[in-house]
């Protein structure tokens, strides 16, 4: 059984370093779910990324994959 430490974590942003809490226990609440991405965009974070990045950074990876 997780515990509630682990579906709601305090974790650092890969890409910038910033502190967030990564809701992996419920989803919907994370703060991830405020950014909208497509499925291929999506799949253009994970070809970057191995953990879960802040909002900010998930919304300029967004930018810079819509400019490709």
């Amino acid at each position: 059984m997780e515990t509630l430490a682990r579906k709601h974590e305090t974790v650092g942003c890969p890409r910038c370093g910033a502190v967030f809490e990564c809701k992996v226990g419920n989803i919907n609440l994370c703060q991830c779910m405020a950014v909208q991405l497509t499925d291929a965009q999506r799949e253009y974070v994970r070809g970057q990324f191995t953990n879960c990045l802040c909002a900010n950074c998930l919304q300029e990876v967004r930018a810079e994959y819509n400019k490709k």
